[in-house]
């Protein structure tokens, strides 16, 4: 059956409930979609190795990572856009001096700048993942897609301006996703649907967050979950219920999509 449309969803509070399950709504309506002849992919900020087990379950093998920085079509890497390493050294050694602790990523794994700091904690406690182990020079000799950055809103603010190449996108009370300026889900996005020749008009994404504002302004469908911030809410083109009540189905359906 040839695809003629295509929804991306993102992960965490769209896909995954609050508590970081997959409803069995949203699993039935993926494979409902899949039916119907639409292609699936998945738009998330995380990494390639924090949503593998949720992949497999959904049977899924095309997405877009990092926030738009590291995109993999048929389990085929069709873009990469890494972090540069002078001025991940540079942004190191500003938060060193502030006691505010990083962690690298890349497509396997990620690493910490100290051995354990309670933000770091709370932050990847929420996603129920573990505090990473420290590795301080991890970014010399590899890619790294994506940083993060453990301060408070109010803290983060000395950071800005300093950095033309990186943008900050705050995820957690006490986190901040750093990555390319000018990365985003959205460009991420234009690459897979460049691979697959379809016109925007046939293209969905479905979010919750502030990293999914560009992505729902450039598709020809954004959806917004009941639970996203109201500054997405405004640029959707239509609102969805809570994931904790049928979000993706409930989308789907208004969509006519399933």
């Amino acid at each position: 059956m040839k695809m003629k449309k295509i929804v991306f969803f993102d992960i965490d509070g769209t896909l995954l409930d609050h508590d970081k399950k997959l409803p069995d709504s949203a699993k039935e309506s993926l494979e409902q979609l899949k039916k119907n002849g639409v292609f699936v992919a998945i738009a998330t900020g995380r990494a390639p190795f924090m949503f593998e087990s949720l992949r497999e379950e959904l049977d899924i093998d095309s997405f877009v990572s990092f926030n738009g920085q590291y995109v993999v079509f048929e389990n085929e890497v069709i873009y990469r856009n890494p972090m540069k390493t002078t001025e991940i050294e540079k942004i190191s050694n500003q938060a060193k001096e502030y006691n505010h602790p990083l962690i690298f990523m890349n497509e396997k794994t990620m690493k910490a700048t100290v051995k354990h700091h309670e933000l770091i904690e709370s932050g990847l406690g929420s996603l129920k993942f573990p505090h990473p182990d420290k590795d301080i020079h991890f970014y010399k000799d590899r890619e790294i897609y994506q940083s993060l950055i453990f301060c408070e809103e109010k803290e983060e603010k000395i950071y800005h301006g300093e950095y033309p190449d990186f943008r900050f996108i705050r995820w957690h009370p006490f986190s901040s996703d750093i990555l390319p300026a000018g990365g985003s889900k959205a460009e991420g996005i234009k690459k897979m649907i460049d691979r697959l020749g379809f016109d925007l008009e046939d293209v969905y994404a479905f979010g919750d967050g502030l990293n999914d504002i560009e992505m729902l302004e450039t598709v020809g469908n954004g959806v917004a979950m009941g639970n996203a911030k109201e500054e997405l809410k405004k640029v959707a083109d239509y609102t969805t219920t809570d994931v904790d009540q049928d979000g993706i189905w409930n989308g789907l359906k208004a969509l006519k999509l399933i």
